[in-house]
């Protein structure tokens, strides 16, 4: 009886042995004799392969690990192996991108070991951060349903313990690690539970916090799409003035910038710190770029929203601002808001009726309730600005609030908040006065502090002045003639060149 012969592995093409219970994938780089699985296969393909002075010139020795770019298996047992020996990670970045096909890459790094142990077990993050980071990000991205994920507990303390100059050295597994941990969290049906690993991600891997990298908008959108708002307030609360698109994130990009900045007023503006979200919109629209981003114009809605809540009115944005965007935004429901607010209360009604389902498609309902409940307050505020004294049915009538008790809450609500300073009197009148200026101690301290510091820049800038050529050069000419402020003036100019429902608001 004739059997078919089975079919010659090619090029490219992944076959599957049953060895020794375990799966090996191989990647032939030419035709080879036809084979069948079987306990010999190993050493009958050794013996074939060594025999042959010809053959093994054209097929490096598969069991020499890493031997060159996949041309020859390599097995996850050679590559922990490598990870375990190796005193250099610089060099072990190396080989692991040089010595494994792209393609074969992340099923080798997301493989079990040859008895079926988890190598995730057998290495720590202090110890050996770089290997742990390639295999622990090759599983997260792994199709769950083929590979096992890692236990949650594995993935937080990596992030806890991981040395950063390790890390730095493959910073794109850091990205992939990062989206990995939000996607494990989903898995598990709980995706805030991504947020203490990210987070612990996000202050230890760069330098210092002034450092933005492709971690810190992830992080912000799992605080936003989950509310846990407060978690991200230690990374907000520090302002992003660096960036290092070359060795700590290569894939860093324009987009990473905008939405870590709109998250950021999303989550600053759900807690009601006001002066801080405007702060990270203004950041989001001003991004220069050739031309403006959708996420552009939803950040300034929401500035414009913010603005009237924090102060009643808005303010002009900074000339750098792409044009296209402040005329886009002209043609919105949003500019007709703005210019009825707050003095027309009714037509505020009106258009809020007439644009509900914009504003509430846009994820904005909830700020703009809040600044319709706000505006009687800028009314009065306004008033104080005008008149001396005032009874409360006057203000009543001004701010369109028909019940006194109504007129006198807003009123202590108002002084209570510093926004204004007034007494009201048995009778009803209330006599407005200008607010006494209130300076804490701490204020005292950073003024003083500040001021001792820029006296001692401006001396040491005058020591650094006085012992230039330029400088020495002047006072040598002038030693006849006198100082003039001309040369004085000239000295200084020719220096220059030295130097994120609705209520999520409520």
């Amino acid at each position: 009886m004739r059997t078919k012969r089975p079919p010659k592995p090619t090029v490219g093409v992944t076959n599957d042995f049953d060895v020794r219970g375990s799966q090996y994938r191989y990647l032939f780089p030419r035709p080879l004799p036809p084979t069948t699985p079987s306990s010999d296969f190993s050493n009958g393909c050794r013996k074939k392969i060594c025999s042959s002075s010809q053959t093994n010139d054209i097929l490096p020795n598969p069991w020499s690990p890493f031997s060159h770019k996949m041309s020859a298996p390599v097995f996850i047992d050679s590559l922990l192996a490598q990870i375990t020996t190796s005193n250099n990670f610089n060099a072990l970045n190396h080989a692991i991108k040089n010595t494994i096909a792209r393609e074969t890459r992340e099923n080798v790094l997301s493989s079990s070991l040859s008895n079926g142990q988890d190598p995730l077990a057998l290495v720590s993050a202090p110890t050996y951060t770089l290997g742990v980071l390639y295999i622990l990000s090759a599983r997260l991205s792994a199709n769950f349903a083929n590979v096992a994920p890692p236990p949650f507990q594995v993935v937080r303390d990596f992030c806890r313990n991981f040395i950063p100059e390790q890390a730095r050295a493959a910073p794109e597994r850091i990205t992939k690690l990062a989206k990995g941990i939000n996607k494990l969290a989903g898995h598990l049906g709980n995706p805030g539970l991504a947020i203490p690993p990210l987070y612990d991600l996000v202050t230890r891997y760069p330098p210092n916090s002034s450092y933005l990298t492709t971690v810190h908008q992830i992080f912000l959108l799992a605080c936003v799409t989950t509310r846990n708002f407060r978690s991200a307030l230690p990374v907000l609360s520090h302002p992003i003035t660096n960036i290092d698109i070359i060795n700590l994130s290569p894939e860093l990009n324009y987009n990473d910038n905008l939405t870590y900045h709109y998250a950021g007023g999303i989550a600053l503006a759900a807690l009601k710190r006001w002066k801080e979200a405007e702060e990270y919109f203004e950041i989001c629209v001003t991004s220069p770029g050739t031309y403006p981003a959708a996420l552009q114009m939803e950040a300034l809605k929401k500035l414009r929203l913010v603005q009237l809540i924090s102060t009643g009115k808005v303010s002009n944005l900074p000339k750098y601002t792409h044009p296209l965007l402040v005329r886009l935004f002209k043609n919105t429901p949003y500019n007709a808001f703005i210019n009825a607010y707050p003095n027309n209360s009714q037509h505020l009604r009106e258009i809020y009726d007439k644009e509900r389902h914009t504003f509430t498609q846009d994820k904005n309902l909830g700020l703009l309730l809040q600044a319709i409940a706000r505006a009687p307050r800028w009314v009065l505020k306004k008033l104080t600005a005008t008149y001396v004294t005032l009874h409360l049915a006057d203000i009543g009538k001004v701010v369109k609030i028909e019940s006194e008790d109504e007129v006198r809450a807003l009123l202590l609500s108002m002084i209570e908040s510093n926004d204004i300073s007034a007494q009201i009197s048995a009778d009803g009148s209330v006599t407005f006065s200008d607010p006494p200026p209130q300076f804490t101690k701490e204020q005292v301290d950073n003024v003083l502090r500040d001021v001792q510091e820029q006296t001692a820049l401006l001396g040491y800038l005058e020591q650094e002045v006085g012992r230039s050529k330029e400088f020495l050069s002047k006072a040598a000419k002038s030693n006849d003639s006198g100082w003039t402020p001309a040369g004085d003036e000239e000295l200084f100019a020719n220096m220059g060149g030295v130097q994120w429902d609705e209520n999520m608001y409520s």
